[in-house]
C-alpha cells in the first residue's frame, strides 16, 4: 500500500547538502519506479512552453482564465475516475452518467419547478444510486466492472434521451445552477482564499511533523516541510495573480480544487483511504488483514458516480443547457485519460486525486493551444492518443522498476 502523491511535487532531494548525494537519490528513485508528478509538470511545461511560442496569447490571463473553466466539468469525473483506477478497475459509464444527471437536473428545475438546490441534490442522490448499483453488481455478483459499466453506459444514455424527450435540449435559466460556473470570486476574496489555503497547508505540515517526531516516527526535515511551502505559496500567488487579472478566480476552479484537496486528505489520512490503496494494492491480502473488500468497492462505484453526477451538473452550468451531447462525445475518453497522464496506476494501488487535476490542466493546454493555432480536431485526438500511450508506458515502466527494487 503506497500513499498518494501531492503537488507541489516532493522536494526532497533539494535537502541534500551533498551534490553527489542528490544524484544518487535522484537515480534511486528513477530505477525504483519513484518519479512522483515530476513528470506530468515536466510535460505540461514543456507544452505551455510549445504553444506561448506558437501563438504568445496562450499564456494571457483571459486564456487561462477559460482553461481553467474548460477543465473543470471533465475534471471532477476524472477525480471520480481516480478512485476506479485504485482498485484496480475502471468505469465507462461516467460519460452516460454525468448526462443523464444533468438531463434530470435540468427536468426538475425547469419542467418541474423545482428549486435550484433541490434539483441538484437530487441529481447527485441520482448519481449516487446509480454508483451503488452498479458498484453492488460488481462487489457482490461478481460480474467484471468492464461489462457492468459498459451495459451502464448505454443504459443511462438510453435514459438521458428519454428524459430530454423529443426536442432533445433544455434550456437552463440563469440562477444558483449558471452561477457554480459562471460566477468569478472578487479580487479581495480570491488572495483570501489563497491565503487561506498556504495557511492550512503550512499548519498541516508542521503540525503532522510535530506528531510524528513525539511519536518517535521518521519525519521530514524541517526544510524539506519548508519547502513544499514556499512552492505552495508560489503556486497559489501565481494562479490568484493570473486569474485576478481577468476578472477573478472562478468559483467553479474553487470547487475542483476544494474537493482535490478533501478527497487526498481521506485518502491518505483516513482508514477508508488506507483501505482503497490496500484492495487495489492486493485484494487477497486486503480482505486477510480484516478489510471488508466488497463495502469498499461498492463505496467507491458509488463515489466515482457521484463525482460524474457534479461533473454534469457543472457541465448544464457552463453551457446553460442539458443537450443529448451532455456527458457525451469525448467527455469519457478525456476523464480516463486524464486520471492516466496524471499520474494514476492502470494497475492499482497507486495515485493521487492531484492527478486527475494535473492530467486535466495537460489535457485542456493541447485543447487550448491546439485551438489557438488552429489545428484541426483530429491532430489533437492523435495528440492525445500519444500523450496518452506515453503514460501508460511510463506506468508501467515505474511498475517494473518497483517490482525489481522490491517495492511492488
Amino acid at each position: 500500500m503506497t500513499n498518494a502523491t501531492i503537488p507541489p511535487p516532493a522536494a526532497g532531494p533539494l535537502a541534500e547538502s551533498d551534490t553527489h548525494s542528490v544524484w544518487e537519490l535522484i537515480k534511486r528513485r528513477v530505477r525504483g519506479g519513484e518519479l512522483g508528478a515530476w513528470p506530468v509538470v515536466i510535460g505540461l511545461i514543456v507544452i505551455w512552453v510549445v504553444f506561448q511560442a506558437l501563438n504568445d496569447r496562450f499564456l494571457t490571463a483571459q486564456n487561462l482564465s477559460n482553461l481553467a473553466l474548460q477543465i473543470t466539468a471533465v475534471g471532477m469525473i476524472s477525480v471520480g475516475i481516480v478512485l476506479v483506477l485504485l482498485l484496480g478497475e475502471i468505469d465507462l459509464s461516467v460519460g452516460s452518467v454525468a448526462g443523464v444527471c444533468a438531463a434530470a437536473l435540468a427536468v426538475l428545475s425547469v419542467r418541474r419547478g423545482w428549486s435550484d438546490v433541490a434539483a441538484i441534490i437530487a441529481a447527485l442522490l441520482l448519481g449516487a444510486v446509480i454508483g451503488f448499483l452498479q458498484g453492488s453488481i460488481f462487489a457482490k455478483l461478481g460480474v467484471p466492472a468492464f461489462v457492468v459499466t459498459l451495459a451502464g453506459n448505454l443504459g443511462w444514455l438510453g435514459l438521458m434521451l428519454y428524459l430530454l424527450g423529443s426536442e432533445g435540449t433544455i434550456n437552463v435559466p440563469t440562477g444558483t445552477i449558471t452561477d457554480l460556473m459562471n460566477t468569478k470570486l472578487s479580487q479581495a476574496a480570491g488572495w483570501i482564499v489563497g491565503l487561506v489555503v498556504v495557511a492550512l497547508y503550512a499548519v498541516a505540515a508542521f503540525t503532522g511533523r510535530a506528531r510524528r517526531a513525539s511519536a518517535g516516527l521518521p519525519a521530514a526535515s524541517l526544510r524539506s516541510d519548508l519547502i513544499r511551502v514556499i512552492g505552495l505559496a508560489a503556486i497559489v500567488v501565481v494562479t490568484v495573480a493570473v486569474l485576478n487579472s481577468w476578472q477573478g478566480v472562478p468559483l467553479g476552479l474553487l470547487i475542483l480544487v476544494g474537493l482535490v484537496a478533501l478527497l487526498d486528505l481521506v485518502l491518505r489520512k483516513t482508514r477508508y483511504g488506507r483501505s482503497i490503496f490496500a484492495v487495489g494494492g492486493n485484494i487477497e491480502a486486503a480482505r486477510r488483514a480484516g478489510i471488508n473488500v466488497a463495502a469498499i468497492q461498492i463505496s467507491v462505484f458509488t463515489l466515482c458516480s457521484t463525482f460524474a453526477a457534479l461533473g454534469g451538473i457543472l457541465l448544464v452550468s457552463r453551457g446553460f443547457s442539458a443537450t443529448q451531447t451532455t456527458g457525451a462525445s469525448d467527455v469519457l475518453l478525456l476523464a480516463i485519460a486524464g486520471a492516466v497522464i496524471g499520474g494514476v496506476s492502470l494497475f492499482g494501488g497507486r495515485g493521487s486525486p492531484w492527478g486527475a487535476l494535473l492530467g486535466a490542466v495537460v489535457l485542456g493546454s493541447i485543447s487550448s493551444g491546439m485551438l489557438l493555432i488552429d489545428v484541426d480536431s483530429s491532430v489533437r485526438y492523435m495528440i492525445t492518443a500519444a500523450v496518452l500511450l506515453a503514460a501508460v508506458i511510463l506506468d508501467s515502466v515505474s511498475r517494473r522498476g518497483r517490482r525489481s527494487s522490491g517495492r511492488g
